[in-house]
Protein backbone atom coordinates (compact mmCIF):
# COMPACT_ATOMS: atom_id res chain seq x y z
CA UNK A 1 0.00 0.00 0.00
CA UNK A 2 1.77 3.45 -0.88
CA UNK A 3 2.48 5.75 2.03
CA UNK A 4 0.02 8.66 0.88
CA UNK A 5 -2.79 5.64 1.02
CA UNK A 6 -1.92 5.16 4.16
CA UNK A 7 -1.82 8.67 5.51
CA UNK A 8 -5.08 9.47 4.07
CA UNK A 9 -6.82 6.19 5.69
CA UNK A 10 -5.43 8.03 8.90
CA UNK A 11 -7.06 11.11 8.83
CA UNK A 12 -10.14 9.32 7.50
CA UNK A 13 -10.66 7.25 10.16
CA UNK A 14 -9.16 10.05 12.70
CA UNK A 15 -11.57 12.55 11.52
CA UNK A 16 -14.64 10.48 11.04
CA UNK A 17 -14.35 8.74 14.46
CA UNK A 18 -13.26 12.68 16.08
CA UNK A 19 -16.81 13.97 14.54
CA UNK A 20 -18.57 10.71 15.68
CA UNK A 21 -17.07 9.80 18.98
CA UNK A 22 -14.83 13.02 19.86
CA UNK A 23 -11.90 10.56 19.74
CA UNK A 24 -9.35 10.40 17.12
CA UNK A 25 -5.45 11.85 18.02
CA UNK A 26 -4.68 9.48 20.80
CA UNK A 27 -7.27 6.44 19.91
CA UNK A 28 -6.67 6.56 16.07
CA UNK A 29 -4.24 8.35 14.63
CA UNK A 30 -1.58 6.66 17.69
CA UNK A 31 -1.84 3.35 17.10
CA UNK A 32 -2.01 3.82 13.23
CA UNK A 33 1.22 5.65 13.01
CA UNK A 34 3.34 3.18 15.50
CA UNK A 35 1.42 0.14 13.48
CA UNK A 36 1.10 1.40 9.86
CA UNK A 37 3.83 3.60 9.52
CA UNK A 38 6.69 2.11 12.04
CA UNK A 39 6.93 5.27 13.73
CA UNK A 40 7.78 5.09 17.62
CA UNK A 41 5.42 6.51 20.05
CA UNK A 42 7.54 9.57 20.77
CA UNK A 43 7.00 10.31 16.50
CA UNK A 44 3.26 8.95 16.68
CA UNK A 45 2.55 11.64 19.47
CA UNK A 46 4.22 14.67 18.13
CA UNK A 47 2.36 14.11 14.58
CA UNK A 48 -0.57 13.86 16.25
CA UNK A 49 0.00 16.69 18.30
CA UNK A 50 0.45 18.63 15.35
CA UNK A 51 -2.60 17.37 13.41
CA UNK A 52 -4.96 18.85 15.74
CA UNK A 53 -4.45 21.73 15.63
CA UNK A 54 -7.31 24.66 16.22
CA UNK A 55 -8.13 24.51 12.69
CA UNK A 56 -8.66 20.39 12.33
CA UNK A 57 -11.18 20.50 14.79
CA UNK A 58 -12.75 23.68 15.42
CA UNK A 59 -14.66 22.47 11.83
CA UNK A 60 -16.22 19.50 13.79
CA UNK A 61 -17.27 21.50 16.96
CA UNK A 62 -18.57 24.27 15.40
CA UNK A 63 -21.33 21.45 14.00
CA UNK A 64 -21.99 20.59 17.14
CA UNK A 65 -22.27 24.03 18.33
CA UNK A 66 -24.86 24.65 16.50
CA UNK A 67 -26.66 21.94 17.47
CA UNK A 68 -26.98 23.54 20.87
CA UNK A 69 -23.98 20.57 22.24
CA UNK A 70 -21.06 23.39 23.46
CA UNK A 71 -20.54 25.08 26.81
CA UNK A 72 -17.86 27.57 25.30
CA UNK A 73 -17.36 28.82 29.30
CA UNK A 74 -16.19 25.21 30.50
CA UNK A 75 -14.48 24.56 26.88
CA UNK A 76 -12.46 27.99 27.56
CA UNK A 77 -11.32 26.82 31.10
CA UNK A 78 -10.18 23.25 30.05
CA UNK A 79 -8.24 24.68 26.95
CA UNK A 80 -6.59 27.20 28.66
CA UNK A 81 -5.76 24.65 31.09
CA UNK A 82 -5.13 21.84 28.79
CA UNK A 83 -2.28 24.17 26.93
CA UNK A 84 -0.70 24.08 30.21
CA UNK A 85 -1.05 20.61 31.08
CA UNK A 86 0.31 19.68 27.73
CA UNK A 87 3.41 21.70 27.62
CA UNK A 88 4.34 20.29 30.87
CA UNK A 89 3.17 16.61 29.39
CA UNK A 90 5.11 16.76 26.38
CA UNK A 91 8.37 17.60 28.62
CA UNK A 92 7.69 14.76 30.61
CA UNK A 93 6.65 12.40 27.74
CA UNK A 94 10.05 13.77 25.64
CA UNK A 95 11.83 12.28 28.70
CA UNK A 96 10.99 9.05 29.52
CA UNK A 97 11.42 5.48 27.37
CA UNK A 98 9.65 4.89 24.07
CA UNK A 99 8.99 1.04 25.66
CA UNK A 100 7.96 2.97 29.11
CA UNK A 101 5.68 5.29 27.04
CA UNK A 102 3.76 2.96 25.61
CA UNK A 103 2.92 0.66 28.03
CA UNK A 104 1.56 3.86 29.82
CA UNK A 105 -0.07 5.01 26.76
CA UNK A 106 -1.86 1.43 26.47
CA UNK A 107 -2.88 1.16 29.72
CA UNK A 108 -4.83 4.32 29.62
CA UNK A 109 -6.76 2.94 26.57
CA UNK A 110 -7.68 0.04 28.16
CA UNK A 111 -8.38 1.40 31.79
CA UNK A 112 -10.63 4.08 29.53
CA UNK A 113 -12.03 1.43 27.77
CA UNK A 114 -13.06 -0.30 30.76
CA UNK A 115 -14.96 2.18 32.49
CA UNK A 116 -16.78 3.30 29.11
CA UNK A 117 -17.84 -0.69 28.98
CA UNK A 118 -18.56 -1.27 32.62
CA UNK A 119 -19.51 2.27 33.97
CA UNK A 120 -23.50 2.99 34.70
Amino acid sequence: MSLILILVIIGLLAGIFSGLLGVGGGVIMIPMMVFALGFTQHEAQGTSLAVLAVPVTLIAAYNYYEAGHVNWKYAAVIAVTFVVGAYFGSKFAIAIDQALLKKIFGCILIIVALRLIFWK
